[in-house]
């Protein structure tokens, strides 16, 4: 292998690329920190932002009611401070605005912005085996020469669009949660329809209901719902939870979720009325734990996951007049916690109001879009002005297929995760030296993980293991074919201890077509995942070679 100091390769039109030491892909909560490690480790550092700021996630995703469902003092980073203590929510969770503002504020404290490249994309990324180097093309014509290829691209960044025939002929006003427009959009009486009851479809539906002239929800598959309590925050509240960093610091990245909270009660070891108590204390805490600090035994256990399953569904019901609500709304086919489990605030009261219908796509699915609107299999033509499209990510993989990353022996990612979504620890993937990667599959992301904990971490491993590349005199460090299989087994047979992979979701890539199916989120702990990593580390990178 050639150093660093050899001469870079011309890019297509003759110029001499750009040379730093490491590129990083985005902006957002991994590439803002992974940015501010590897310039304190004295490395020249470009990082490349398609949005025209700072965000990533929550600079895209503008739509109406988008916000944490994380607590907000949970969501931050723990490796200052001084930061942690210089930001003040005015909620437990917080709206975009704020959550957005909040990493503006951190971009400025860290002065990040001068090393960014905003409204850029990268569209290539192609290693030469004789340089060990790579080289990066962006949509604006630059061409960089880099050692270290570090993506930070996000779990969910690469939406599912263009899914239905006729898209382009409708008349009205068509967009996407995940690229809402900035300046909004107008829906005060008009006839809107939003396809999708994920998450983020949900948060839009309760916060537009009010003002809509007429709303029609496209309801495919049923959601878990659980009731967010969302108090505001004043002075006491703040001096509360900052005067706990140490105790926050020492404890969140050990936890199963990454979330303040963990499992603390063992189902069989309980009669039926604890279990009952227990499940009611915790569902009216108004946050995420029933799902991440409930009842482990739920993600293992048929009759377990049936019966807090059951106690959800309960919930639901009793808050929904009529059948049709119930059987479009109410899961019974799958079991509590194997989605992701949506927060929401009076979500299932406005299917009451008379201005709301509810189509069941189970049972009719969208045949087409029209000028008019939406056709409906049997016929149905629903007519729109607005349409809001929440329908979805490529999960894990998307944000990297969509880029052309050629490795070893110009080897495509695209075409090797289009046959089988393999990587070494979520951090890397054999046949691509110096590409290290965050929110990729095989490591705790989105899933059964509060993100910010979990993008902490792999960056933090990262650096680290840029540092032992170069500490040790090498230039290239790549997993071996022998220590991504190993990983790979582990990964599998975690999966398949659990009941996650019974089911169909986007945590399982199933919801793109083609898509091989494969668990994308390590699911055996936060705290688990980081201990193998802190291993791996210390017993000098055995998966990986280092030359």
């Amino acid at each position: 292998m050639t150093s660093s100091s050899d001469t870079a390769v011309p890019g297509p039109d003759g110029a001499t690329p750009v040379e730093v030491d490491a590129v990083v892909l985005g902006a957002g909560v991994a590439g803002l920190y992974q940015l501010h490690q590897l310039r304190e480790q004295g490395l020249t550092v470009r990082a490349f932002e398609a949005g025209s700021d700072v965000g990533g996630t929550w600079f895209w995703n503008r739509y109406p009611g988008a916000r944490f469902d994380s607590e907000a003092y949970i969501y931050q980073y723990l490796f200052d401070e001084e930061l942690y203590k210089g930001w003040s929510w005015s909620q437990k969770f917080p709206g975009q605005p704020e959550i957005e503002r909040w990493l503006h504020y951190v971009a400025d404290r860290l002065d990040l912005r001068r090393d960014i490249s905003f409204g850029t994309r990268v569209v290539s990324a192609h290693y030469d085996d004789d340089r060990g180097r790579w080289t990066i093309r962006t949509d604006r014509g630059d061409v960089v020469d880099t050692q270290f290829f570090v993506t930070c691209g996000g779990m969910l960044s690469a939406p599912i669009t263009n899914q239905f025939e006729g898209q382009e002929s409708f008349a009205g006003q068509l967009v996407y949660t995940s690229s809402y427009p900035a300046e909004g959009v107008d829906v005060a009486g008009k006839r809107v329809g939003v396809v999708g009851i994920g998450a983020t479809g949900i948060q839009v539906i309760q916060t537009i209901a009010p003002d809509v002239g007429h709303l029609t929800v496209f309801a495919r598959t049923p959601q878990y719902v659980l009731p967010m309590k969302n108090p505001s925050y004043g002075p006491d509240d703040h001096s509360w939870y900052k005067s706990r960093f140490a105790r926050l610091k020492q404890t969140i990245p050990h936890t199963f979720t990454g979330f303040e909270y963990d499992f603390e009660h063992s189902w069989h070891d309980l009669g039926a009325e604890q279990r009952r108590d227990i499940l009611e204390e915790i569902y009216a805490d108004g946050s995420l734990k029933l799902w991440l600090a409930g009842f482990a035994e739920m993600f293992f256990f048929e009759d377990v996951s049936e019966e807090v399953s059951e106690f959800v569904r309960e919930k639901m019901r009793a808050r929904l007049k009529d059948q049709h609500l119930i059987d479009t709304l109410v899961p019974t086919d799958y079991g509590f916690g194997t989605h992701r489990v949506p927060l929401e605030r009076g979500y299932l009261e406005v299917y009451h109001q008379d201005n709301v219908d509810l189509v069941n796509c189970r049972d009719t699915p969208i045949a087409r879009l029209r000028p008019e609107g939406i056709e409906l299999a049997d016929g149905t033509v629903v007519e729109l002005d607005v349409i809001i499209l929440a329908t979805g990510f490529d999960a894990g993989t998307g944000a990297l297929t969509r880029i052309d990353i050629r490795g070893r022996d110009g080897r495509s990612l695209a075409e090797e995760w289009g046959r089988d979504i393999r990587t070494t620890m979520g951090l890397a993937k054999h046949g691509y030296p110096n590409l290290l990667t965050t929110a990729t599959p095989m490591a705790p992301s989105a899933a059964l993980c509060n993100m910010t904990t979990c993008l902490q971490q792999q960056t933090e491993w990262i650096s680290g293991a840029i540092a032992a590349v170069r500490a040790q005199g090498g230039s290239v460090i790549e997993p071996t074919a022998e220590g991504e299989q190993e990983w790979v087994d582990h990964h599998e047979e975690t999966a398949g201890a659990t009941l996650v992979p019974k089911t169909d979701s986007w945590y399982m890539g199933s919801n793109v077509p083609g898509k091989p199916r494969r668990m994308l989120s390590y699911i055996g702990g936060v705290g688990t995942y980081r201990q193998k990593c802190e291993e791996e580390a210390a017993a000098g990178y055995p998966k990986f070679a280092i030359t």
